[in-house]
């Protein structure tokens, strides 16, 4: 998934797909490693953007306040 494409959705969508494939255990070690990794990357992604909107929030309901 490209960095300039990534949306939170397809994000979790994909980790949901790969928590699938390694709960088949059908996959080599090799391609388990690779799996591993880019739902890490992914996860680390939906964090930034959590955190990113609350900081959004936040702000607009400071604004609001003043």
């Amino acid at each position: 998934m490209e960095n300039n494409t990534f949306s939170y959705d397809q994000a979790i969508q994909r980790i949901e797909e790969i928590v699938s494939l390694l709960e088949s255990g059908e996959k080599g070690m090799d391609e388990l490693s690779a799996l591993v990794k880019e739902s890490s990357k992914l996860v680390k992604k939906c964090k930034e953007k959590l955190r990113m909107t609350e900081e959004e929030i936040n702000q607009a309901l400071k604004d609001t306040e003043d």
